[in-house]
Order: structure tokens, then sequence, then C-alpha cells
């Protein structure tokens, strides 16, 4: 049986780190308030000049996951992109990566699922590699949020919360009978709340696409109904975990990690205290980068294979909930 396999992972945060208490230069704020609502201490932001995107913090994310992986870049069957911040309107950051990491005419393909890109990614990746379309997949996660951002205190309940960085995953066909790998997966989506996180514009829908108008509204920054958010997470989140357990023939005593995305640490402690684990099995890294959407799980899968805390024969389980609404969870298997 042909099991897709994580070959190696890599993160890459940009150096300027903003703290709580560099926020309260730009808006009415405070370490505390910042702290007590979200649990972030300080994120990564690319330098203040710009001229830093999406594709630049995947390319030495991946960097980083192919020398791990002792794969050469000609190796990539297909390159898999999951950004909510592309580098330009269009084409795709996955273009853009392609090109930087030397390659003629390897596939990119972009994927939009913001929170949950982690999940469609993989799942979409393993799909590939089961049916022999691929072999060797580099997924990659990454975002710049800062450059789009409210920073101000109109903007101050969603401009703190997130960061930059991106992760990169090597992921491998493997033909083996051991349970190992991408065990299950759920992927869910419910349109009816895509206004619960929002960015507006610019938007094909309006003409033209950005107005003087929406510019001074703040139409082009993202908004969030943090409340209802929230009480989706911790509705979906258990529910979604229970499901892919199910898939995979596993009870929630077999998982040795949960790697939930770093959204917001009430969010994490909740599903926490939902699924009546134990604090040692929950990993949180959010107090030190904010919300990266889509880099948020690999940064950390990345960070909890450097620790240590995974190791071989591992069990862990992933799940997100984010904008779309889009939820998910995912089951992976360490090797021996």
């Amino acid at each position: 049986m042909k099991r897709t396999i994580i070959k190696s992972t890599g993160r890459y945060l940009p150096p300027r780190v903003v703290t709580n208490q560099d926020l309260t230069q730009w808006m009415e704020t405070s370490e505390e308030w910042i702290r007590q609502r979200t649990g972030i201490e300080q994120r990564h932001w690319v330098p203040e000049e710009g001229g830093v995107g999406a594709a630049d913090l995947g390319l030495e994310a991946s960097k980083i996951a192919l020398d791990r992986a002792g794969w050469k870049p000609e190796d990539i069957d297909l390159i898999i992109f999951a950004t909510l911040s592309p580098d330009i309107f269009f084409p795709g950051s996955g273009c853009l990566l392609q090109h930087k990491l030397g390659l003629e005419t390897t596939p990119a393909l972009d994927i939009r699922q913001q929170c949950t890109g982690f999940f469609y990614g993989l799942s979409t990746a393993d799909a590939y590699i089961k049916s022999g379309y691929a072999n060797k997949i580099l997924f990659v996660g990454s975002e710049v949020h800062s450059t789009g951002l409210d920073v101000s205190t109109r903007g101050r309940d969603v401009t703190v919360i997130f960061g930059d960085g991106a992760g990169a995953i090597c992921m491998e066909g493997m033909e083996t009978d051991k349970p190992v790998g991408i065990m299950a997966a759920s992927l869910h989506c419910q349109g009816k709340h895509a206004d619960a996180l929002i960015t507006e514009g610019p938007a094909s829908r309006q003409n033209p696409r950005l107005t003087h108008e929406m510019l001074d509204e703040g139409r082009h920054y993202p908004k969030m109904d943090g409340r209802s958010v929230y009480k989706l997470a911790l509705t979906r989140l258990p529910e979604v975990t229970y499901t892919t357990l199910e898939k995979a023939g596993l009870q929630i005593e077999d998982i040795d990690l949960f790697i939930p995305h770093q959204a917001n640490m009430r969010i994490n402690q909740g599903y926490q205290k939902a699924l009546k684990v134990s604090e040692e099995k929950m990993y949180h890294n959010i107090q030190r980068y904010g919300n990266t959407t889509a880099g948020s799980i690999p940064i950390a899968l990345d960070e909890a294979l450097e620790k240590k805390i995974i190791g071989p024969s591992s069990t862990v389980l992933f799940a997100g909930l984010g904008a779309g609404v889009t939820w998910g969870a995912l089951i992976y298997k360490f090797q021996d």
C-alpha cells in the first residue's frame, strides 16, 4: 500500500520581532490586554519598508526542508502553496516560488483555504501521491499579514493577532504495509459564515475593485467577528477531531500530541478542555509567533520535531478552523 510520508520540515520567521509593548506606540492597547485575550506576547513581521512577500518567506522555509530531505529542487513533482496573502493579486505565489527555486516547468498549485491550508494542502498531496500523479511534493504555508493590517486603534482587535512566517513540508510516497503516514483527514466548509472573518477589497464583485470609499472605510483590511469565530471553533474542532479519530480507527488516548491551528490561546485551551486531554499533549506556540494562518501548523510541526516533542512512532492530530469558514483535522503517524 502506498502511504504519504513526511520526509522533512522547515520553517522561517522574518527577523523583525514586534512585541505587544511595541504595538502600544501605534494604537490604544496594552501588553496585558493583548496577552489576556489572545495569549500572544510577540510576533514576527517582515521589514517595515516592504519588499518581502509570501513566496520569499516560503523560499527560505523550503530551502531548509529540501536540505533536510536530501532533495534538490529538481526532485519536486509538484508544489502546493497555501496563503491568503499572495505576493501579488495574480499569478499565485506558487509560481513565484517555483521560479525562485530555479525550476523550469514543475507544476505549482495555489490554494486559498486560509487557516486550514495545511489540511487541504496535505489532503491534496495525499491524493496526488496515492493516485500516482506525483511522488515527491513540496507543501508550503506562508503568510505576510503585517503589510495588510490596520495598525491603528481602529484595527486593534485584528492587528494584534497576526504574524508573518512560513512552514514547508516535503512529502513522499512510500510502499509499506505499516500503519504510518497520513492516517485520516476530514475537511469541511460552511460559506454562510464567510462574513465572520473577511477582507472585502480589492474584489472582483466591485467595479472598480478598490475605491477611495472602500479605502476610507478600511474595507481593504481584515475584519473579524471574534465571538462568532470563537463559538464556531469550540463547536467544530471537537466534532471534527472525533470524526477523524473514527476514520483512522483510533481513540483519543492513541494520540501522543495535538497541534491545533494557532489562532487564539483561549480557543486552544477551550479545545483542550473539550477533549479532556492533559496540557502536556497540547502544543502551543502562538505566544511567540501570533496567528500565521497557513503557516501556523507547519511552523508548529517543525518546531515540535526540533524540540523532540515528536519522536519515532508518535501519532499526532492536527485540527483547525478559519475563514470561510473552513475547518478540518488530520492524523499522522510517524515511522519507527
